[in-house]
């Protein structure tokens, strides 16, 4: 028998009601990667109000015939934000796409945001301009130090679900309310 993974990746992290940083105030985050060299994650409720997907693909000089104007572009986090990420159903994989698990896939290059562009791309999918990232140690210390919950991530949830529903769908699948929870630490 394995012992239990003390990693959380292809989970989602709920931000405590507590939540310190207003960057990540009510988020939710998937996270690509944890490993003791540290974790990524994709923030998947904060859509940009101030950048379309059509002026993304203007400003890449990414030439379609139409757009989907229902793809919206979202806060991937505060690293690298000027990098486009998308999150995607595991049923599109190419060269450079990363297989999170069975259902999630990452893939960061301008070919998965023509094939967007198009109605080639994946099934659900979820576009991103920057990513959550955390040094060795740092996330763990953040859930142990009770800033985040750990949920197991969905499809609907990720994918299908409005944005501003995703925080309390997510902590709501852990069976807590969350008027119950506490922000200091060793509290629920």
């Amino acid at each position: 028998m394995t012992a239990p993974s003390l990693y959380f990746e292809g989970q989602l992290l709920v931000a405590m009601p507590a939540m310190p940083d207003p960057r990540f105030e009510r988020s939710v985050i998937y996270l690509c990667a944890h490993s003791e060299e540290g974790a990524m994650g994709i923030v998947v409720n904060k859509p940009l109000e101030s950048l379309s997907f059509s002026e993304l693909l203007e400003q890449l000089e990414i030439e379609t015939e139409s757009v989907d104007e229902r793809i919206r572009v979202h806060f991937g986090g505060p690293v690298e934000a000027a990098r486009g990420f998308v999150l995607h159903s595991a049923d599109y994989v190419h060269d450079a796409t990363m297989m999170v698990d069975e259902e999630f896939a990452l893939t960061a290059t301008v070919d998965v945001l023509k094939a967007l562009a198009e109605g080639d791309g994946p099934r659900d999918s979820l576009l991103a301009l920057g990513y959550a990232g955390w040094a060795p140690g740092q996330l763990d210390e953040e859930v142990q130090g009770n800033g985040w919950l750990t949920v197991p991530a969905s499809e609907d949830l990720v994918f299908r679900q409005e944005n501003d529903t995703k925080w309390q769908s997510a902590v709501a699948s852990l069976g807590v309310d969350i008027s119950n929870l506490s922000g200091d630490v060793g509290h629920a």
